[in-house]
């Protein structure tokens, strides 16, 4: 009997058909030991390279013509949000998740990044169309019942240079949403999906991860965050992808740096650490609203929620 090992078996770089998104990695032979080590390196990425490029783009910022500030003031200033660089810097911080996810799918599973955004490996535009057009009466009319329910209404005064704030806002925070969806709901969940076979598993944890990384907030803010991520997981599981839950992120974080902007000031929304159980509860609600209209759209749209084939 021949002891010559057979030709190696071939790398399948695409998910096995009928593959729930949790387990699209896993469906292509990726192990335990790959997703653990995946999600510990996506962490230390996530630690080490989003501060050190924020830094990075505020340096140059500083050196063309911020000198008259010590840099010491100027990063403190920009890194609570004092000033639009600042918000700006930050978001695209983050938006350094999204490489360093598609390096991992490549370098540590041989999958190709595409198969972070959907079941079907490509963005479902209209889909993620609806999902927006549904978030924004969800999420801002949550946000109206419970300022009524508060009985204080936020007053409308306008921060200094609040337009310039708005503009930060409108044109990095969705970057950084995206880029938060597709690490924490896009390959965390993938990552540990091959750890733990059950979907709930990715799902639990990366909830879990992402309302522990907001660091100092009270018992009802974590619960509040972790009860988006884990409603957001919830939909990237049963919707097949990341559209339903990137829409709820982008435009909730709108919608609170926007607010902000017009009622005090973006660095108080920034260093948010403490909410009531009142707000907790509302917040919620329009999470689990838009979750549910989502998941419904979806099934309406007939979206993929599984691989259908090789492709």
């Amino acid at each position: 009997m021949s002891l010559a090992a057979g030709p190696p078996a071939p790398l399948r770089l695409v998910p096995a058909a009928g593959s729930e998104y949790p387990a699209l990695v896993r469906s292509t032979g990726s192990g335990a030991v790959r997703g653990v080590v995946g999600a510990l390196a996506a962490v230390a990425l996530f630690v080490l390279l989003a501060p050190a490029l924020t830094q990075l783009l505020l340096g140059a910022v500083w050196s063309l013509g911020e000198q008259a500030v010590p840099f010491a003031d100027y990063h403190a200033d920009a890194v609570a949000y004092r000033t639009p660089v600042g918000v700006v810097a930050g978001h695209l911080g983050l938006a350094v998740l999204v490489p360093v996810c598609c390096l991992l799918m490549v370098l540590l599973h041989s999958v190709g990044p595409r198969w972070l955004v959907s079941v079907v490996g490509t963005p479902r535009w209209r889909y993620l169309l609806a999902c927006l057009l549904l978030a924004l009466p969800a999420l801002a009319g949550v946000h109206l019942l419970s300022v009524l329910a508060a009985g204080t209404p936020p007053q409308w005064q306008p921060q200094q240079g609040a337009a310039w704030f708005l503009l930060a806002v409108l044109l990095t925070s969705p970057l950084q949403a995206v880029a938060e969806e597709v690490f924490f709901r896009g390959y965390l969940v993938q990552a540990l999906g091959s750890v733990v076979a059950a979907p709930w598993f990715g799902v639990l944890a990366s909830a879990l991860v992402f309302a522990l990384f907001h660091l100092d907030q009270n018992l009802w803010l974590f619960l509040d965050r972790f009860a988006f991520g884990l409603a957001a997981g919830l939909l990237v599981w049963r919707t097949g992808g990341l559209e339903a839950a990137c829409a709820a992120h982008v435009v909730n974080n709108v919608l609170a740096f926007s607010l902000a902007a017009l009622t005090g000031s973006v660095a108080e929304a920034r260093a948010l650490q403490q909410i009531g159980p009142l707000d907790a509860v509302f917040d919620v609600g329009g999470f689990a609203l838009l979750a549910v209209l989502a998941w419904l759209v979806g099934r309406r749209m007939a979206v993929h929620t599984r691989a259908e084939r090789p492709v």
